[in-house]
């Protein structure tokens, strides 16, 4: 069995949960290097992966300087930061696993396509819903032609309100001058999925959506700008910052805030003191929307609607209307309800062993260990899964999401095809 070198580049929340892989399975993969600004987060990398001296880095910058010298470059920067480094990984030859989004602009998207393209490089974006047990279960039932065609779906991604206070508000996506659009942010693994189990190309796409509750007008009377500033309503809000972190969602939250492993509360009430995560969520710098609804039209006249909002608990369903009977599919209560129009009865699939984290922090569903699975398998190839999309078409798919982010401003249906033509170079 042969051990790929895997080369990290941002050792953050999702670098670490893909890197996390190797120590579960040494035969397969090794962390030969990693290129971390912050510390603490880079000598935390270079512990636990045992990683010498001379191959830790600041500045990623540095790395590239160096030969090539691993398999695979992980790019899990934040989302500004991916074009760069990609494109540098793909000039000195590596294969790249690219955590979503692709960039934050359709140019750097098309930029990092060609360049791939034309070095014969492979690019895997890290839209891991594709690689959990339950769409996978799902995307068989719909190639194996159960419900017939597809005519028209419905599905919702409910982000959940404290989730979306937490990294849409406060944190590092909360405002397109330093990361993308919501819908590109949070919802592009969605547009991927939906293209990947329709099976056909996107036509036209139209979009509405606001940021309509967590706005300076809706802060409540004599609410302090910060939530550590004594205010008046820590009883009763829903999103006050001290109760959120250092109690219900102690072990994601504080981690994030004050970018320490275990910090203790006072570590934790000093981010919130000084910090965006520590600002009244109705006085913070966010400008994304906080609902968006697209309609999209796919080949066959095949129609999808799509709902993201931040006013819910949380989670993942779908409704998938065929010629041949109808399919309910909800990844957070774990099931794969299928009607048939032939028997009129009912079969219900459940595709994990108890409900599912479909979350960041539980994995995805175990789509953060199905991705590094499949890599494995399709760099040592033996892959004959159905999951793996090449760059051109996760490219397509983020073109989508652009789209619908045109019409959601210019208030326009847009055709997708069109579209495509005006930004190639």
């Amino acid at each position: 069995m042969k051990k790929y070198k895997l080369a990290l580049i941002g050792a953050g929340s999702r670098g670490t949960a893909y890197a996390n892989y190797t120590v579960k399975n040494p035969d397969k993969f090794e962390i030969v290097a990693v290129a971390e600004p912050h510390d603490v987060r880079r000598n935390s990398a270079k512990t636990r992966y045992n990683i010498p001296d001379e191959m830790c880095f600041k500045d990623y910058n540095e790395f590239f300087k160096m030969p090539k010298c691993a398999d695979v470059v992980m790019i899990c920067t934040l989302d500004d930061l991916h074009y760069d480094p990609a494109m540098k990984a793909i000039d000195k030859g590596y294969d790249i696993l690219l955590e979503k989004p692709i960039a934050p602009t359709p140019e750097e998207c098309i930029a990092i396509t060609k360049a791939a393209n034309e070095k014969g490089v492979n690019v895997l974006v890290c839209h891991v819903l594709r690689y959990t047990p339950f769409y996978r279960k799902l995307k068989d039932i719909l190639d194996d032609g159960i419900i017939g065609e597809i005519i028209n779906i419905i599905h919702c991604e409910a982000v959940g309100n404290i989730h979306y206070s937490h990294s849409y508000v406060r944190g590092n996506w909360r405002n397109t001058t330093v990361g993308a659009p919501m819908l590109l942010a949070k919802s592009c693994h969605d547009i991927d999925l939906l293209q990947w189990l329709i099976g056909k190309k996107c036509t036209k796409v139209q979009s509405f959506g606001a940021l309509t509750h967590f706005t300076p007008e809706n802060q409540p009377e004599g609410a302090p700008d910060r939530c550590t500033d004594g205010c008046r309503y820590s009883d009763s809000c829903y999103y006050y910052a001290p109760k959120l972190y250092l109690e219900k969602h102690k072990g994601w939250f504080d981690y994030a805030a004050t970018k320490i492993k275990n910090p203790t509360d006072e570590q934790i009430l000093e981010a919130l003191r000084t910090t965006s995560y520590g600002k009244c969520v109705y006085k913070s710098d966010n400008n994304v929307v906080d609902h968006q609804v697209v309609n999209m039209q796919f080949e066959d006249n095949c129609t999808v609607s799509f709902t993201m909002s931040a006013f819910n608990e949380g989670g993942r369903n779908m409704r998938i209307m065929g010629t041949k009977g109808e399919i309910w599919a909800d990844l957070t209560e774990d099931y794969i309800k299928i009607y048939d129009f032939k028997t009129q009865n009912t079969n219900i699939i459940n595709v994990y062993e108890k409900n599912v984290d479909g979350t960041i922090s539980g994995g995805h569903g175990g789509g953060d260990t199905g991705i590094m699975n499949d890599l494995y398998e399709f760099l040592s190839g033996t892959y004959n899964g159905k999951s793996i999309a090449e760059i051109n078409v996760s490219n397509d798919n983020h073109l989508i999401v652009f789209a619908a982010e045109k019409s959601r401003l210019e208030n326009i249906v847009v055709d997708f095809e069109e579209y495509k033509k005006s930004l190639m170079p």
